[in-house]
Formats: C-alpha cells, structure tokens, sequence
C-alpha cells in the first residue's frame, strides 16, 4: 500500500463524480465528491464508522439524526461520529458541491467510483441484498 500524496483542493474540484475513492489504508479511507445542485448524499449512517467531511466549493445542509442542522461553508469542516443519522445537501440551484471525505476504518472497496448518485445507490442495493 502506497502512501498518498496530493493538493486535496485540486484532486476535490477537478472531481465531476458523485464519489471517488482516492485512497484506501487499514484504518482510513479518502474519498472525493461532487453533488449536483440541490443533490442530496441521502439520510446514512454508518454504525462502526467515524466521518470527516471538508467543503472545497459550495454550500451545503448537514443534518443529523434527522432534525439537528448546520449550514456548512467552503473551508469548514465536520465530523460525523459512528451511529449518526446524516445526510448532506448541496443548497445551490446552479453550482456543484464539491468536498472530500474520510472515512475511519474505510467504509467503501479500495477505487470505487460512483459516477452518478444512481450508481451509488445501485451499488448500494447490490451489497445488501
């Protein structure tokens, strides 16, 4: 396993697919994603993972356990501990979300790409059935 190494702003706005797995390690994962506008991650939660999330471009809805929100700007961050309801919510009508994510252990196969939330969601589906 190599070592990663980049500009996160630059691999984060280049970034055009809904997710994209740039590293995998033991006890962490990094993950670019692009949300269209008014494009949603989908209330999740994640019960043994711990989530950190940093906006590159964009503003977005963070909302927890399913009433507790924060409006989230470029350059802030946010972590969302394991057993968290969440969801993220571009709040643009015309510009993409952009941001990177880490997920602790890793929560996705080492190089996933979700081009579109679909795949995301299909890919989804096929794990749990």
């Amino acid at each position: 396993m190599k070592p990663f190494v980049g500009s996160m702003d630059k691999q984060t706005l280049k970034n055009n697919y809904f997710r994209k797995v740039l590293f995998t390690g033991k006890h962490a994962q990094l993950v670019v994603m692009s949300l269209k506008p008014k494009e949603e991650i989908g209330n999740e939660v994640h019960k043994h993972v711990d989530q950190f999330f940093r906006l590159e471009a964009g503003e977005a809805k963070f909302v927890f356990n399913g009433k507790e929100k924060h409006i989230v700007k470029n350059g802030d961050a946010v972590i969302v501990p394991a057993g968290t309801f969440h969801n993220v919510i571009n709040k643009s009508k015309t510009k993409k979300l952009k941001l990177y994510t880490i997920y602790s252990p890793p929560n996705h196969p080492p190089g996933t790409i979700h081009k579109t939330k679909a795949d995301a969601e299909e890919a989804e589906r096929r794990k749990h059935h």
